[in-house]
């Protein structure tokens, strides 16, 4: 794998983590570099912390995979930045049409995830639901209202880093979840440098704690893991499902208001609205997006 094709994997992650619904450990998995990540992350263990207090820093480097490491993140940290505001201001100016693109994404990586477990048994079915039907009931669930002060987004960054890593789960919809995905997104869009240190912190300890967790589940219950996951992804669609009817509001940190909890209803209650005629051609292109980058990338 060269050098480039690690960076544009790494764009591919960062992109996905802005989207909600959209998991950057979804696209880690299907262009294949999802155990050596997973790996990479594990190895930042006391082995590493010995060779660095006995100066050994090109050894440590190489222990943890730190060329890989390095441009993955710069990849990550690249779309990130650059995406942060133009997914802000489509979100404000045009969501259905957004919300329709990022359907089709998800419903193509839920698509590809599917085909990783070989056989399927009554208990791993049994799994797809269960994990379907618990992200169904958060995605109907009202939004937590967090505080989005410095310790709410040292919680966020804890938890959401979670779902970033996992294939079938969305940081972003971990923020929209505990309300914090417009504050996450204002922070990075205005270079809010001491927000995103403190986001960031909270990110990485929560990686480190929760990388050794899903090896471990993989390692052993690989194939339930894999439908589990699958499901939460299904489940998630519900989350990104462009028409929608808002239950309650609240007031949002700009002053104004911001539907808390939403129910899908169907697009033809919406056909006044003129970009209805994009979704569907959006969903299409963003489900052959993900479909082109598992077979340009998915057996590497």
């Amino acid at each position: 794998m060269t050098p480039f094709g690690v960076y544009l994997r790494g764009i591919l992650m960062g992109a996905a983590d802005i989207v909600p619904g959209v998991s950057g450990g979804t696209m880690a998995f299907i262009t294949g570099i999802y155990d050596r990540l997973l790996g990479s992350i594990r190895a930042f263990d006391v082995t590493c912390l010995r060779l660095l207090s006995r100066g050994q820093v090109r050894a440590a480097w190489l222990h943890v995979d730190g060329a890989f490491l390095l441009l993955l993140l710069l990849g990550i940290a690249t779309s990130i930045l650059s995406l942060a505001r133009l997914v802000s201001w489509l979100l404000n100016a045009y969501p259905v049409p957004l919300w329709a693109f990022f359907f089709g994404l998800i419903l193509a990586s839920a698509l590809v995830l599917l085909r990783q477990v070989p056989r399927w048994t009554p208990a791993l079915w049994a799994c797809l639901v269960a994990g379907a039907l618990t992200a169904g009931f958060i995605a109907l669930s009202p939004v937590v209202a967090m505080t989005p002060g410095l310790p709410g987004f040292f919680i966020a960054g804890f938890i959401a880093i979670c779902a970033m890593i996992l294939p079938g789960i969305s940081g972003s919809f971990i923020l929209i979840l505990l309300g914090m995905y417009g504050p996450v997104l204002t922070a990075l869009k205005n270079l809010e440098l001491e927000v995103i240190l403190v986001f960031g912190l909270g990110a990485g300890l929560g990686l480190m704690c929760f990388s050794r967790l899903l090896h471990w589940l993989l390692q052993r219950f690989h194939a339930a893991t894999m439908a589990l996951l699958t499901g939460f992804l299904f489940g998630s669609l519900l989350v990104v499902w462009p028409w929608k009817h808002a239950l309650d509001w609240v007031l949002g940190r700009d002053g104004e208001l911001r539907p808390a909890q939403q129910v899908p209803v169907w697009p033809w209650e919406f056909a006044a609205d003129p970009m209805l005629q994009v979704c569907l051609p959006l969903a299409v292109g963003g489900f052959a997006l993900v479909w082109f980058i598992d077979r340009l990338w998915g057996s590497d």
